[in-house]
């Protein structure tokens, strides 16, 4: 048998392996957050939203759902002056710092990239990229719990195990994720994955974690011709105990099966369906996304999304190669939610039939996430420094909150009932 025959079937039997290893498994952040807003009802927390700044380096705390208010605001880098004196200090530390600024920081520094509460509300971990580190903030006083510096020099997405107590980091300088114990900052393992890893998902049963590579996007190597020099880019499954490796998919090998030659393989946001059996993901220059039968292991459909008139062409004037960034899915598996980045705006589409429905202006949204109801798609307005609610039931805009400056990552968590800011804030 040739061995590219031999590779391929292994893989198709890898992945009937991890569908029927997981039969029952979920996509959205909002089931997994509904069990836990039920289990902690009676310890006194209360379901909230937090969104990263990544500018300033602070975190707002926003109701769940309904009109989204303020709850309070967090800093997330009262630290700071003693680590840009240890920057200051190593040049190699100094170079990577400007090299960030000046590159993936659109000229600023980059502070709060993810972030995750602690199951009893008291602490949320934050991944900081200019700092190369991942630390834990105690929500009542404002101060760090832990510190832990990430391989390389930068630090990136994060993921959150469903039970709560593991958070998984990209170090997308060093090509690893680390595995961390999200209350003591200790490394419970970590694994290798393609050039600079970027989004990391667990599986809702938390047996394996996915990670994603993107590449370098920082080059202006951007048309599909130089596509190559990009770097080794794939998706990385491993088990989320021993975290050792499972499965690698090349989406170079399955988008030109589908026709798409000239499409990046670089896979940016993506999201489960509610049974794990499809998975939905975006790639670097493309302005729509693509679903990927995990069982049958190769693409079923593509959706191209409208462009905006009035966004150039000209790839290298998109941030870090992305056109499209954010994506997410309704508790029920029939909305995707989409957020349009370099197109100025984000939709709900029928997964069933793929059509969008209103394009609801936004300036430069980062990301989408789901409500603590399920009813909204959030999506944080990068450009407008505000986080936008948009209905999954009719795709019209709900309402916008204000936030800090360049708002990226927008996650479920919780705090204290009483919680409003740390002492002295």
């Amino acid at each position: 048998m040739p061995a590219s025959r031999s590779r391929h079937l292994c893989s198709v039997a890898a992945a009937l392996v991890l569908t029927v290893a997981a039969p029952a498994t979920a996509a959205s952040a909002a089931t997994a957050a509904s069990a836990a807003t039920a289990a902690s009802g009676a310890s006194g927390l209360r379901e909230v939203l937090f969104v990263g700044n990544n500018w300033d380096g602070t975190a707002d705390v926003i109701k769940s759902s309904g009109d989204f208010a303020e709850v309070g605001r967090i800093n997330v880098i009262p630290d700071r002056d003693q680590r840009m004196a240890e920057i200051n200090a190593d040049p190699i530390k100094w170079v990577y710092f400007q090299a960030i600024r000046n590159s993936v920081g659109e000229g600023h520094d980059q502070f709060a990239d993810d972030m995750y509460s602690t199951p009893d509300g008291k602490s949320v971990v934050v991944s900081r990229p200019s700092f190369a580190d991942v630390v834990s903030i105690d929500l009542a006083t404002g101060r760090i719990n832990w510190r832990f510096p990430v391989a390389g020099y930068r630090a990136d997405h994060m993921a959150v195990s469903p039970d709560g107590t593991r958070v998984a980091v990209s170090a997308s300088t060093a090509n690893t994720v680390h595995v961390l114990d999200i209350g003591t900052g200790k490394q419970l393992g970590s694994f290798a994955t393609g050039d600079k890893p970027h989004e990391n998902i667990f599986t809702r049963d938390g047996k394996y974690i996915w990670n994603m590579s993107i590449g370098d996007v920082n080059t202006s190597l951007d048309s599909p011709g130089w596509d190559w020099t990009k770097g080794d880019r794939h998706i990385t499954v491993v088990d989320a105990t021993t975290y050792k490796q499972v499965r690698v998919i090349d989406m170079r090998q399955r988008l030109d099966a589908y026709g798409l030659k000239d499409f990046s393989d670089a896979v940016r946001p993506a999201v489960f369906s509610p049974d794990e059996s499809k998975l939905y993901f975006q790639v670097s220059f493309f302005n729509g996304f693509l679903e990927y039968d995990v069982a049958a292991d190769r693409i079923t459909r593509m959706k191209t999304l409208p462009k905006n008139p009035a966004t150039s062409e000209d790839r290298t004037t998109w941030v870090n190669d992305s056109r499209h960034h954010g994506i997410s899915m309704n508790p029920e598996g029939t909305k995707l939610c989409v957020a349009g980045t370099m197109d100025d705006y984000a939709t709900v589409v029928d997964r069933s039939t793929l059509q969008e429905g209103p394009l609801v202006p936004t300036s430069k949204p980062y990301w989408a996430t789901v409500s603590g109801d399920g009813k909204d798609c959030i999506v944080s307005e990068s450009g407008a420094d505000q986080v936008t609610a948009i209905d999954f039931a009719t795709g019209r805009k709900v309402t916008s909150v204000p936030v800090g400056d360049h708002p990226q990552r927008v996650r479920l968590g919780h705090v204290q009932a009483d919680w409003t800011g740390p002492s002295g804030s």
